[in-house]
């Protein structure tokens, strides 16, 4: 039932783990510039995501709603919170730990490839869209591990849980969530995808994490606007 988020997991973990190794042995100036190119290369992902909008200002009530309980809940404190914790249980010095945790999360659960082969693998028993995302996740964590560190690695976890809920509980959710509902989603999650790019060039440091509730907040409204 799992094979597919089993192996996403698996590649992840060892492509982090060769990009860690890499980053051990890379200068600061070759850091700096996969920086620029991973952070370019985050924000084209995130076009594509976008443009999947079907409605635009159903997204936007969503990101500032989400802001704002993500804010009220004080969302990015838990995650800095659960990366401290982690950080300390495993001894790291990443600076920069906590993106590394959240971006590569969202990078690799936000996605049309992740929503569908849930589906694929839960209703129909097919894993073949899930083994495919784990080769092209894999290849991504060690770019990504390369330049974020080690929470890259640790993002493995909320992967494997929130993969292996959907795949688990995809007969219940496929029949609610519409094509237009799962392009809403990938839209929404593409902004937050963005904002990891931002981040990454230093254009603007934005709180990632506070906006997650804008994901609940889209397929919310887009089940009540048509």
């Amino acid at each position: 039932m799992l094979i597919g988020t089993i192996a996403n997991v698996v590649t992840v973990i060892v492509g982090s783990s060769i990009g860690i190794l890499f980053k051990k042995s890379i200068p600061e100036r070759i850091t700096k510039i996969i920086f620029d190119g991973l952070g370019l290369c985050t924000i084209a992902i995130s076009i594509g995501m976008i443009l999947k909008a079907e409605n635009m200002i159903v997204i936007v009530f969503s990101i500032l709603l989400g802001a704002l309980t993500g804010e009220i809940l004080k969302v990015q404190e838990f995650f800095d919170s659960l990366a401290s914790k982690l950080k300390k249980l495993i001894k790291s010095k990443d600076e920069n730990f906590t993106e590394g945790f959240v971006g590569a999360f969202l990078i690799f659960c936000i996605g049309a490839m992740t929503i569908t082969g849930c589906f694929d693998e839960g209703v129909r028993g097919n894993s073949t869209i899930l083994l495919t995302k784990a080769i092209l996740d894999g290849f991504c964590s060690i770019a990504l591990a390369s330049t974020l560190g080690s929470g890259v690695l640790f993002s493995s976890i909320p992967l494997f849980i929130f993969q292996a809920a959907l795949t688990l509980l995809s007969k219940w959710i496929e029949p609610m969530l519409s094509s237009v509902i799962i392009n809403q989603i990938i839209a929404t999650g593409g902004i937050l995808v963005l904002a990891i790019g931002v981040n990454l060039l230093n254009i603007k440091k934005i709180k990632v994490s506070t906006l997650l509730p804008s994901i609940i907040y889209v397929i919310i409204l887009s089940i009540f606007v048509k």
